[in-house]
């Protein structure tokens, strides 16, 4: 599946064959931006998630060995994730891990990797590895592209602010 949002196309592909699922972004910012609104609190509050939720960190410690938790809340609820940051590699790739307090057993492995393009252009490119295909199937039907696609929309945002 593809969207499109003001400037670039969020591809989110779910390989029938293999419970992963790639998101692949662009974004007209430098690499050290992009990378920098991912490990910062403050800049991650302001981006990730929905539109008309807010967040809540509790634990924000993005570095290699690091974990993490916070919270959306909207007007139906509050929805709690935490993980731990295997490794953070500055300006080039973080691997982590994900769980929802909704699923804790169900913890998922994510790899991102920010691509210099050149011309002050980063491709954001995430692959997160769930425990089986029933469990990625139960992500995607979530809704998850939506967050996903509006979270980048605020990202390029706030990144042309930094």
């Amino acid at each position: 599946m593809s969207t499109t949002t003001r400037h670039h196309e969020v591809t989110i592909t779910a390989d029938p064959a293999v419970p992963t699922i790639e998101i692949v972004r662009e974004f007209d910012a430098p690499p050290a931006a992009v990378f920098r609104a991912h490990v910062e609190p403050d800049l991650v509050t302001r981006w990730l998630g929905p539109r008309g939720m807010t967040m809540e960190i509790t634990r924000w410690e993005a570095e290699t060995g690091g974990a993490y938790r916070y919270s959306h809340r909207d007007a139906n609820g509050e929805y709690g994730f935490y993980g731990s940051f295997h490794e953070v590699r500055p300006g080039e790739r973080i691997v982590q891990t994900f769980t929802f307090d909704g699923y804790p057993d169900g913890v998922c492995l994510e790899t991102l990797h920010f691509q210099d393009l050149g011309d002050g252009r980063t491709r954001l490119r995430g692959l997160t590895a769930f425990e089986s295909v029933e469990a990625r199937d139960l992500a995607v039907s979530s809704g998850m592209d939506t967050g996903v696609v509006e979270g980048y929309e605020q990202l390029d945002e706030l990144l042309t602010d930094l």
